[in-house]
Formats: C-alpha cells, sequence, structure tokens
C-alpha cells in the first residue's frame, strides 16, 4: 500500500458540520432580498464559494449591489461559525490516525479566511494542519483547481500523489481538475460516481490505509480510474466490506 505524500481536507461539510450553517445564512440574506431559497437554489449554494452564491443571489433578485451581497452572507456565515461549528464524525479520529503515521494534512477550503480561521482556532483547534488554504488565498477558488494544485505545491507533491477528501459536487470536481484521486464523504448534496472517485458514508469509516487505497486506484492497485474490470465508483469502508462497487 502506498501513503499519500499528503492528504488534502475540505472544510465544510467534510471536516465540520458547517454546510447547515452556510444553507441558513444564504437562506437569511435571500429572504432580505425577497427570495425564498429552495431546493432549486442547492446547486448554486453548497459547497459554492461566497462570491458564488452572492452572484446566484443578485442574478435572481437584481440587488443593486454584488459586493454588499456578499459582505452580508460572509457576516451571517462567520457569525454562525463563531458560535459552534462541530466536527464531522470521524473527523478528529482520522487527523489523529493521519499525525501518528506521519502522513502530513492540510486544509483546503472555499471559505473566506476569516471562517477559515474561526473554525481552526474552534473545531478543529490543536489539529496539526501544515498550512490552511482559504478563498482568499488563491486568484480562482473552487470548482476550479487553483485550491488544490496550490496545496500539493505546497507540500511539493504532484497533485496525482496527493488524496483529496470531499463533500460536494463542486469540490469534487476542484480536486479532480487539478488530478488528485477523491474520497467523497456526501453531505447535503449527492455526488456522481466516476472515475478516480471513491466514496465513504462517513470519516468514521475510513482509516490510513483506506486512504492509501484511494491512492493506488482500488483494491486490484492501478492509479488511474476504477478498479480494473470494474464500474465507476468506489465505496470505501473499514469493516469486512472495505470495497463495495458501485455502477456510475
Amino acid at each position: 500500500m502506498t501513503l499519500p505524500a499528503a492528504v488534502l481536507f475540505d472544510m465544510d461539510g467534510t471536516l465540520v458540520d458547517t454546510e447547515t450553517l452556510w444553507w441558513e445564512s444564504a437562506a437569511e440574506v435571500a429572504a432580505g432580498l425577497g427570495h425564498h431559497l429552495s431546493d432549486a437554489d442547492a446547486p448554486e449554494v453548497v459547497g459554492r464559494a461566497v462570491a458564488d452564491t452572492a452572484a446566484h443571489l443578485v442574478r435572481l433578485t437584481g440587488a443593486p449591489r454584488p459586493d454588499d451581497v456578499a459582505a452580508d452572507l460572509a457576516g451571517s456565515f462567520l457569525r454562525r461559525v463563531d458560535a459552534g461549528a462541530p466536527p464531522r464524525p470521524g473527523a478528529r479520529r482520522l487527523l489523529a490516525a493521519l499525525e501518528a503515521a506521519g502522513v502530513p494534512f492540510a486544509l483546503v477550503s472555499a471559505s473566506p479566511r476569516s471562517v477559515v480561521d474561526s473554525v481552526v482556532a474552534g473545531s478543529l483547534t490543536d489539529v496539526d494542519f501544515a498550512f490552511t488554504l482559504s478563498a482568499d488565498d488563491t486568484v480562482r477558488t473552487k470548482p476550479h483547481p487553483d485550491p488544490y494544485r496550490a496545496a500539493a505545491e505546497r507540500f511539493g507533491a504532484p497533485p496525482g500523489a496527493c488524496v483529496a477528501v470531499e463533500d460536494s459536487p463542486d469540490g469534487t470536481a476542484s480536486a479532480e481538475a487539478a488530478g488528485c484521486p477523491v474520497l467523497v464523504v456526501p453531505s447535503l448534496l449527492p455526488v456522481a460516481a466516476g472515475e478516480g472517485r471513491y466514496f465513504a458514508g462517513s470519516l468514521a469509516d475510513v482509516d490510513v490505509a483506506a486512504l492509501g487505497r484511494v491512492l493506488d486506484g482500488g483494491p486490484e492497485g492501478g492509479r488511474e480510474g476504477s478498479p480494473k474490470g470494474g464500474p465507476q465508483g468506489v465505496i470505501l469502508a473499514t469493516s469486512d466490506r472495505s470495497f463495495a462497487q458501485t455502477s456510475g
């Protein structure tokens, strides 16, 4: 088994349960603009950067100042995160296991720096991240590949030697476009199966060995795409049914 050169973790919905807080913030701002947020808005909210959701609300409502909408979203979200953002099940255990195994890891988020710093100082305090990246640290954020490319570069490793851990379609697309194999732990939105994507129901089902298998390309090896002869998408778990293949 090959260990990853580094593990690159998304934050919202992956390590901490903040996607619901982000949805509440978007709903609050949308209501102030006269729009009721619904499931139809989810692709423009879940896993999206503040600027993207602000642009969506401006398109819907005709609000005249996109920067003000973005500021309202960021402020509302930060207030909620400051009040408490609980870790996702299994997150702290997996981070501790990586540290014990000597595998470095970083936080790669599409949230603003203020929110990232609040979470790291709160729910993820004492976690030994090599570094954190926010939406403010690259020219383009998710779903573009820039954040994951920048993270791999900071580790001095090719993206294909790093495993990204994501929960959303946009985050998965970002990591995939950067060239990282991706472990997907879906939260609010489903993520389609595809080559180079591996799935777990919870971080509680993932250990260091499972991340190594993601890098190796599944139970039969082969670092590109799905297992040899198998359908796209693999469900990882640490129980006896370590790999259950799923059709794409």
